[in-house]
């Protein structure tokens, strides 16, 4: 089964934005990612504001933290990158 995860960021954060477009092929080979913004709760402002984009599993809470790039989420997640093929 898949790892779900969630992607910390908020509108207009460039940064945030490059972190959905690596995400992307993972969302389309099934990895289902909910995109938080830390702007709706107080709290998540204060945990996550300096620290976005960032990507936590549900599963164990784990965090990555930006940049990263496919192969960091896919050693992240304990996949194999899409499109690669394992050795």
């Amino acid at each position: 089964m898949l790892p779900a995860c969630q992607l910390f960021g908020t509108l207009g954060c460039h940064l945030c934005e490059q972190a959905e477009d690596v995400l992307m092929p993972f969302a389309a080979a099934g990895v289902q990612i909910e995109l938080v913004d830390i702007a709706e709760r107080e709290e998540w402002v204060a945990a996550y504001g300096l620290r976005i984009p960032l990507l936590r599993r549900l599963d164990s809470g784990a965090e990555l933290g930006w940049p990263f790039a496919p192969a960091d989420i896919a050693q992240f997640l304990g996949l194999v990158p899409p499109g690669q093929v394992e050795a």
